[in-house]
């Protein structure tokens, strides 16, 4: 006779932004198998967040869909509220939106800069801020913050990529030691390379994506269920006494801390 493990995660509420695609995807079925309902948001791809909103269902699960600018605060508010009115809470908020862009610095422009800060912190940061009083009415809460190898030994031509998700980090830690008093745990997955969309056009070099594996000591890139799993072990009440960290999911690429 076998026992299953119990994550503690059954009938939990989960909003994953940018859960359309890639990594936000795949968590959004990892918790739909777990137990836990889901809300996304989506900027421009309707279609592919109909998809996943279909495949939770199927799971038997919940999923909320939000047309949502991330760095835009009107429209995360409308979200959170949105999950507040049909669910009364959010247990676990997974800051997984962002953007990856080429920047060469001493040309690089302003607004591709602020473009980069607006979207991949502060758009973290008006999540969080807006998911964080309803967290604290409930006295429990699960904050995933999703960052990059780029945080921790940089990239050169995406120096403001690295920046935005290297702030994660700091964020993080901060979170932690801030919220702990409200049960409210806060940590990051910081990835290396995914075999994403983000990606895609680089791997599209022929050659490039060979080059790529061959830096990574296990020899393959993941696809985006090799960091749900992560982001939803974090979750669980396996990691429950796991506050101010980054785990780093890099196949051994980067042998660093955070």
């Amino acid at each position: 006779m076998t026992h299953g493990i119990d994550l503690g995660l059954a009938g939990r509420k989960v909003l994953i932004t940018g859960g359309s695609r890639g990594i936000g995807r795949a968590a959004a079925l990892l918790f739909a198998k777990a137990g836990c309902d889901v809300a996304l948001n989506y900027q421009k791809r309707a279609e592919a967040a109909g998809f996943v909103r279909d495949e939770v269902r199927k799971l038997g699960r919940e999923c909320l869909v939000f047309k949502a600018e991330i760095s835009d605060e009107k429209d995360v508010l409308a979200m959170v509220e949105g999950c507040r009115s049909a669910w009364g809470r959010i247990d676990v908020l997974v800051n997984n939106a962002g953007i990856w862009t080429y920047g060469e610095m001493g040309k690089m422009t302003k607004s591709l800069w602020d473009e980069t800060m607006d979207i991949n912190l502060g758009g973290v940061f008006l999540a969080t801020n807006a998911v964080v009083p309803l967290m604290k009415e409930h006295s429990f809460g699960v904050i995933i913050h999703i960052s990059s190898t780029a945080a921790v030994r940089g990239e050169a031509f995406h120096s403001h990529y690295a920046a935005s998700k290297g702030a994660l980090h700091s964020l993080t830690k901060s979170l932690a030691v801030e919220l702990a008093a409200f049960n409210i745990r806060v940590n990051t997955v910081a990835p290396g390379w995914v075999d994403t969309d983000m990606c895609s056009e680089v791997f599209s070099i022929p050659g490039y994506r060979k080059k790529v594996e061959d830096t990574i000591p296990l020899r393959r890139v993941p696809p985006p269920e090799d960091i749900a799993g992560p982001i939803v072990f974090l979750a669980s009440d396996l990691a429950r006494h796991i506050t101010g960290e980054i785990l780093n999911v890099n196949g051994g690429s980067v042998l660093c801390g955070g």
